[in-house]
């Protein structure tokens, strides 16, 4: 397993909430577990792009972080469901404006990205 071996910047807000929610999928894991998708296969449903095994990594960061809890039931095959702790309950407000920011300045955002990708470009033009 990786292990970091440099220590981050703690010194401002953004560093911290950089550090916390670094990661393609964590802000979207997030946003379903608040959703009502609580169960590992829905978030995989939910994710299709995401291997099982980022999805895992990143949800137990996000445990380890404490913005969200795991429940395991003792059944056979055991049941596994995630839910968010009031401290990431109040994430959901940011993440909702970052979302909606987003869906505003969505064509600029979308053309900015597509500058990057040539192939996506051509993609785009079909």
């Amino acid at each position: 397993m990786y292990e970091r071996k440099t220590i981050p910047n703690l010194n401002c807000g953004l560093d911290l909430i950089g550090e916390v929610l670094y990661g393609k999928w964590k802000i979207r894991l997030l946003w379903f577990i608040n959703q009502g998708h609580k169960r590992p296969s829905e978030l995989q449903r939910k994710i299709p792009d995401a291997s099982r095994r980022v999805l895992n990594i990143q949800l137990n960061e996000l445990e380890e972080h404490e913005l969200i809890t795991r429940k395991i039931y003792p059944v056979v095959p055991p049941k596994v469901e995630y839910s968010l702790t009031e401290f990431g309950e109040s994430l959901i407000p940011v993440i909702g404006a970052l979302g909606n920011w987003g869906d505003k300045n969505q064509e600029k955002l979308r053309s900015l990205i597509i500058k990057k990708f040539p192939l996506a470009r051509n993609t785009e033009l079909e």
